[in-house]
């Protein structure tokens, strides 16, 4: 059964439209919380199953803008596994030596391997979303780029790899908070730029680019879901809840030891 914010292929939507405020969803701040710690749990016994298995992998794609909680859903809901499963990649400016390869280089060499999860902060679908905004190249190159990433994404569940794609979904006035709140708090000085705001005047632009992005590219094998995420605790418990519910369903298996262990006495 698709999750509530699961996208389905072909049907049309705007994002205007769609939910930023998960509270509708579930009201109860502390019931969540409580849930999402149990969920935590599962995560943290399934991901050690799926490391110790050595078949199936996972990929999971964030996106958002800036401010949207990308470092802190990853921080949160990871909190606790066993790190030697889990790869963290974040894909900022690419680099001259990346630049000169085609975009999806960068992204196919640290898709995960056997038994791992592999998380992306931003990913392959900033060269639809900035190159298309700032006009860094032209529309009959980005826009080749959809049925490129559908394919990019077929090859990989082909291939043994579970692929969940969540955008965090804020309101701009969530994102003006956001700031304010980097500017007021001297610890979180660093996270803030002057290019967010310059970004945040081509808002209508980056969701009409979302917009076309994620329509464009959610099909069977890799849909989107759109996390209402002016709530962390809510926005927590969704993407905790779908990626429970994806490993479950992956269903890894803990191998058979090598040999028969028993009688076996440890001196």
């Amino acid at each position: 059964m698709p999750h509530k914010h699961q996208l389905e292929p072909g049907r049309p939507f705007t994002l205007a439209d769609l939910p930023t405020q998960g509270k509708q969803f579930f009201p109860d701040r502390d019931a969540a919380e409580a849930e999402f710690k149990a969920l935590r749990r599962e995560l943290i016994e399934l991901q050690t199953c799926l490391y110790a298995e050595n078949k199936q992998k996972l990929l999971i794609v964030f996106q958002a803008m800036d401010a949207g909680g990308k470092d802190g859903t990853i921080r949160r809901v990871f909190r606790g596994v066993n790190p030697q499963g889990v790869r963290v990649h974040s894909f900022k400016v690419p680099s001259k030596i990346e630049l000169a390869h085609d975009y999806l280089w960068r992204i196919h060499k640290v898709v995960p391997a056997k038994g791992m999860i592999g998380v992306f902060n931003r990913s392959h679908y900033e060269d639809v979303l900035v190159v298309r905004v700032h006009d860094i190249v032209p529309e009959s190159v980005w826009r080749p780029r959809y049925e490129q990433i559908n394919q990019f994404e077929k090859l990989l569940t082909d291939t043994g790899t579970a692929v969940l794609k969540f955008f965090l979904h804020i309101s701009p006035e969530e994102q003006l908070e956001r700031f304010q709140d980097r500017l007021d708090e001297p610890s979180k000085n660093w996270k803030f730029s002057l290019e967010d705001l310059e970004k945040r005047k081509f808002w209508d632009d980056y969701m009409a680019a979302y917009e076309e992005a994620l329509q464009q590219c959610t099909t069977p094998w890799a849909p989107w879901h759109v996390i209402p995420a002016d709530q962390k605790w809510y926005r927590n418990l969704t993407i905790t809840r779908t990626i429970v519910h994806t490993l479950k369903q992956m269903n890894p298996q803990y191998p058979e030891p090598e040999g028969d262990l028993s009688g076996i006495v440890i001196d």
